[in-house]
């Protein structure tokens, strides 16, 4: 358990060092896919404890991780962001009908149907009962699609210079080219070093502490792994939120982060897990693992039903944070708060039937697809 003394800062040096080579190397990426690729980045800390939980064999800590992951992005991280902008930058971002309002670029449409997508492939991952390679498969190719469509979309809102951490700031006063990408790539060298010396430790002392104080490793697990390995994550794009008119980038690197997860995360669960056991092997889910798997899947469809008309509000943001600092207090309530996402999914369909918004962010999505051809 001692381990924890160093491990645990040890990840969170690591997330930070990736942090800052994903935020410079925002400027060596085609913009369309900047947010994609620093969310794909941003999140290797959280792959890396993935990654031996797996290795491990540790099925119920898998699901734990996983799901945890994905819950504190929607639960915590999305509503703070609206808080954070309404806090620091209310004065200066658009309000609509006297309320602030976080408004989505027409093309973060993309960001909606995929999530859209990806939470719909969850749901019948869930109703099978398994994670196998052959998921593994599709999740990873609904990705690679993904960023190819990406990178077709138009040009849209980036980090700027004067933005970026100091660390970036100074790679990028570099004489050349070639010095500014050689620093970011050690940047990464040394961040995933770290990662591979830690996170092993890491896993093991967070089990460890469960155990002592008498906490359900899978709970413990669930949360705090996550939160540790996602916090500079949470930083940027608080940082983002801040400024109020940056927002919906902020918003748009959380929703990056939940994709990113649903599928290569995921997806590459299963490829660990095979690779250990030294032959192909799906994974099982009990009624246990299902719920929360289920209840991850219910939360994620709330939260495409709210972005669907490409606006976050306050109340959105209230209900997001209220249903997940529930089963975060109560973890006894499970299957009560799955219920109450399923009633909040009915409730938000008709809200936006009757605003005749219901397929809005599709329906962008279209125009953007006739356009390209």
């Amino acid at each position: 358990m001692e381990n924890i003394f160093w491990a645990a800062p040890a990840l969170i040096l690591a997330a930070i060092v990736i942090g800052w080579a994903a935020e410079t190397s925002q400027v060596f990426v085609s913009q369309g896919l900047a947010l994609a690729v620093l969310a794909w980045l941003q999140t290797l800390p959280e792959f890396a404890v993935e990654a031996v939980i797996a290795w491990e064999q540790k099925q119920d800590l898998m699901i734990a991780n996983l799901t945890g992951s994905l819950r504190l992005l929607v639960g915590l991280g999305w509503p703070l962001i609206y808080f954070t902008m309404f806090a620091f930058g209310r004065k200066i971002v658009k309000a609509r009908n006297s309320r602030i309002v976080i408004l989505l670029p027409k093309q973060n449409s993309l960001e909606v149907f995929m999530l859209l997508i990806s939470t719909f492939y969850f749901l019948f991952i869930a109703i099978k009962g398994s994670l196998t390679l052959g998921d593994s498969f599709f999740l990873i190719l609904f990705y690679t699609i993904y960023l190819v469509r990406l990178s077709k979309m138009p040009k849209g809102l980036q980090e700027e210079e004067e933005d970026l951490p100091w660390v970036g700031q100074k790679i990028l006063k570099l004489k050349n080219k070639k010095r500014q990408i050689t620093s970011i790539a050690l940047l990464f060298i040394v961040g995933g070093a770290i990662l591979n010396f830690s996170a092993h430790p890491f896993l093991h002392s967070m089990e460890a502490i469960a155990v002592y104080f008498g906490i359900s490793t899978f709970v413990f697990i669930q949360w705090m792994a996550p939160f540790l390995s996602e916090f500079p994550e949470k930083v940027t794009a608080f940082n983002w939120a801040r400024t109020g008119h940056k927002a919906p980038i902020a918003l748009m690197n959380m929703v990056g982060s939940n994709i990113v997860q649903w599928t290569v995360m995921a997806g590459m669960i299963p490829m660990i897990y095979s690779v250990s056991r030294g032959q192909v092997s799906p994974i099982m889910f009990d009624h246990f693992q299902t719920t929360e798997i289920l209840m991850t899947v219910a939360q994620s469809f709330l939260s495409v039903l709210l972005l669907m008309d490409l606006e976050i509000r306050f109340y959105d943001a209230l209900l997001l944070f209220t249903l997940w600092l529930i089963q975060f207090m109560v973890p006894s309530v499970r299957e009560e708060i799955l219920y109450a996402y399923l009633f909040f999914i009915f409730v938000e369909i008709f809200i936006l039937i009757r605003k005749k918004k219901l397929f809005h962010a599709l329906s962008l999505l279209r125009e953007f697809n006739t356009k390209a051809k």
